[in-house]
């Protein structure tokens, strides 16, 4: 029989002039960038976990902490692939992955297929089982005051049908 899990997942990262602005593994232009301890890729952080909760796994800081010296700076790519490798050690596949990015500016739009594309080949999943959205909340809180970026992703992990 077949089994299902879903997972959720949120991050936050404050936003500084000067630094570079990642999300999905992709580069986006911008005066203003993410600062965190890795490359504090918001999108990729929260898909992660995403994953560890659907494969109750715990969460992103369990796995990789951001007191560990040897993770400062890390793409967050290497943390995903990580978390993937994980979760299909526990038996499972990902189905599909939804997220989105909150966020004033800039208008990422342009890059949300890139983002997709690049977190589906990290994780070797079909780029039609990734979809990334953008909003923003209005000129609202934090994100609307531009002084961070949030995201949100979910995702459906699930075994084949020998329950591997």
């Amino acid at each position: 029989m077949t089994k299902f899990r879903t997972g959720f997942g949120f991050d936050v990262h404050p936003l500084k002039k000067g630094a570079p602005l990642v999300l999905g593994g992709v580069v986006v232009p911008h005066d203003r960038g993410a600062v965190g301890h890795s490359d504090a890729d918001t999108l990729i952080h929260a898909l992660c976990d995403a994953l560890l909760g659907a494969a109750n796994l715990g969460d992103i800081g369990t796995h990789f902490s951001d007191t560990d010296p040897s993770l400062k700076g890390i793409d967050s790519r290497r943390l995903l692939k990580e978390t993937v490798r994980m979760v299909k050690e526990k038996g499972y596949r990902i189905g599909n992955i939804d997220a989105v990015v909150c966020l004033q500016r800039p208008k990422i739009r342009p890059w949300v297929r890139q983002m997709a594309e690049t977190m589906a080949e990290t994780m070797d999943i079909p780029a039609d089982d990734v979809s990334v959205k953008a909003t923003t909340t209005e000129r609202l809180g934090f994100t609307g005051r531009e002084e961070g970026v949030a995201a949100y992703a979910t995702v459906l992990l699930y075994t084949d049908e020998n329950g591997k």
